[in-house]
């Protein structure tokens, strides 16, 4: 990929493209750029390589089984109310209204 830019680009467009560049960034600015450029080259490097690594680590180990499900504990389940006995004396239709008012007409 690298040969293939520099394919297109003559010697003599690269002393004018140089030039250029060190008229408008001066002769004291270019080599601190170019260490700026150059450890940002290093830093994506590394930073994809890591990427790299981390995604082939990834593919060969095996998947990590889902860990038990949690049990509920014996004090955690809900009790249900013991059913009212039903008194012998009262059918259950006579018991009274817990709405008065909504009685139907």
């Amino acid at each position: 990929m690298q040969n293939l830019v520099f394919a297109f680009i003559g010697t003599g467009e690269a002393v004018v493209i140089g030039i250029v560049f060190l008229v408008l960034f001066g002769a004291k600015k270019v080599p601190e750029l170019m260490k700026g450029l150059g450890t940002g080259m290093r830093e994506f490097k590394k930073a994809s390589r890591e990427v790299q690594d981390e995604l082939e680590r990834a593919a060969h180990e095996p998947p990590t089984p889902p860990p038990p499900a949690p049990r509920p504990a014996a004090d955690a389940v809900p009790r249900t109310p013991a059913p009212e006995p039903v008194s012998a004396a009262a059918p259950a239709w006579s018991k009274p209204n817990p709405f008065p008012g909504s009685e139907k007409a």
